[in-house]
C-alpha cells in the first residue's frame, strides 16, 4: 500500500498531470454546423480543465465514420478551427487535452452515410436495435462488409485524423476500441467472422487495432498515443466467445509500441461472462506495461482504492465529471456532488451542458 491517491500528480509520457482525475469521453451531440465544435464546446471543456487529463467526446474520422447526429469531426478545415478553438481555450485554463478517433462502422444508417450508403463493418452482420439520426429513431440495417483492399483506406483516415488532432493544438489522441465501434467490431468474434487475414485468430482480429496504432503513432510517437478497449461491454449488440484471450492477444501487440496509456472499460455485473478470466482493471494490470486508465462507475472511494493498491494509475470519470465540472475540487473537498440531468445528456444547447454550477456558485 502506498499514500497515492486519486488527486497526486502522474507523469504521463511528456505530460505532467496535476491529479490522477481523467475526463471520460462523452457523446453529448452539440456539435454545430458541419459537425464542428463551437465557442459552446469550448466552454464545456473549459469548465472542465482541472482534470488531469481531458478525454473528448468520440469524434469521427471521417464522413464514413459518422453514427449520431451533431458529434464532432476531425476531418474537415471548419471542424479543425472549431477544435483549435476548444484547444486553445482549455490550454489558457491550464488543462490537458487528448481527443478520442472514432469510425463507428456498423453502428450507424444510411441516412447519416455520404450519399446514403450502407454503413460498412467487419462483416455484413446487422446489429439489433436503432439508430439515432436526424429524423429519429431507426431500425439498424444490414452493413456492407469491407473489402480487404479497403481497410488500408480507413487506415489512412485514421492517420489524417490524427494529423489534423496535432494541427488542432491536441495534447494527443484516444483511438476508440471500445463499445461496439468499428475497431471493435473487428476485435470481437460476434461481429468479425472474416476469412481474409483480418479475421479467424485473435491475432488477425487485433490487425486493424494494431494498424490504426500504428498510423496514430507515426504522426504523434507513442508517449502522445492511447488506446481505449472493453471487453466484455454488450453495447451495441457485440460480444466474445473469449474476451480475456482476445484482449490479452491485443494488449499484447499494443504493448510493444509503448503507448501513453491503456484505457479499460471494466467489466460490469450485468455484462455477458463466459467461464474463464474475468478481463478485470487487475487483469490487465498483470499485462500492461505502461500507465493504465480504470473506468467503469467509479466514485471517489474505489478510485482511491485502485489507485492506491496499484491496479490502475488513474481513473476515468463520465457522468460525475459531467455533473460536476470542478471534480477533482470537489474531491478534495469530500463533496457536495451535483444531480446529473438524465433528461439533457444527448442533444440541446447550454442546459445540462454548461449550466451545472461549480462549488462555489
Amino acid at each position: 500500500m502506498t499514500n497515492i491517491d486519486i488527486l497526486s500528480p502522474f507523469e504521463l509520457g511528456p505530460l505532467a498531470l496535476p491529479n490522477r482525475v481523467v475526463m471520460a469521453p462523452m457523446t453529448r451531440n452539440r456539435a454545430g454546423r458541419g459537425n464542428a465544435p463551437g465557442p459552446l464546446n469550448a466552454t464545456y471543456y473549459v469548465q472542465r480543465a482541472s482534470a488531469g487529463l481531458i478525454i473528448s467526446e468520440a469524434t469521427q474520422i471521417s464522413p464514413q465514420g459518422v453514427g449520431y447526429p451533431a458529434t464532432p469531426g476531425i476531418h474537415s478545415a471548419e471542424q479543425i478551427a472549431g477544435w483549435k478553438g476548444v484547444t486553445e481555450a482549455v490550454h489558457a485554463a491550464g488543462g490537458r487535452i487528448f481527443l478520442q478517433l472514432w469510425h463507428v462502422g456498423r453502428i450507424s444508417h444510411p441516412s447519416l452515410q455520404p450519399g446514403g450508403a450502407l454503413p460498412v463493418a467487419p462483416t455484413a452482420v446487422a446489429p439489433a436495435g436503432q439508430a439515432m439520426t436526424a429524423e429519429g429513431m431507426k431500425h439498424f440495417v444490414t452493413p456492407r462488409a469491407l473489402d480487404t483492399a479497403e481497410i488500408a483506406g480507413i487506415v489512412e483516415d485514421y492517420r489524417l485524423a490524427a494529423r489534423n488532432a496535432r494541427i488542432a493544438d491536441f495534447d494527443g489522441v484516444e483511438l476508440h476500441g471500445a463499445n461496439g465501434y468499428l475497431i471493435d467490431q473487428f476485435l470481437r468474434d460476434r461481429t468479425n467472422r472474416r476469412t481474409d487475414h483480418y479475421g479467424g485468430t485473435a491475432l488477425n482480429r487485433a490487425r486493424f487495432l494494431i494498424e490504426v496504432t500504428e498510423a496514430a503513432v507515426g504522426e504523434w510517437g507513442a508517449e502522445r498515443v492511447g488506446v481505449r478497449l472493453s471487453p466484455t461491454n454488450p453495447f451495441n449488440d457485440i460480444g466474445d466467445s473469449n474476451p480475456a484471450t482476445t484482449f490479452a492477444t491485443a494488449v499484447g501487440e499494443l504493448n510493444r509500441f509503448a503507448l501513453a496509456y491503456l484505457h479499460v472499460v471494466e467489466p460490469a455485473a450485468s455484462d455477458p461472462m463466459p467461464a474463464g478470466a474475468v478481463p478485470d482493471i487487475r487483469f490487465f494490470r498483470k499485462l500492461w506495461r505502461g500507465a493504465l486508465i480504470g473506468n467503469k462507475g467509479y466514485d471517489l472511494e474505489r478510485a482511491n482504492a485502485v489507485v492506491c493498491d496499484g491496479s490502475a494509475d488513474l481513473v476515468s470519470f463520465a457522468v460525475l465529471f459531467l455533473a460536476n465540472p470542478d471534480l477533482p475540487i470537489r474531491f478534495r473537498l469530500g463533496g457536495p456532488f451535483n444531480t446529473p440531468d438524465r433528461k439533457t445528456f444527448y442533444g440541446g444547447t447550454a442546459g445540462g451542458y454548461t449550466d451545472y454550477p461549480p462549488i462555489s456558485g
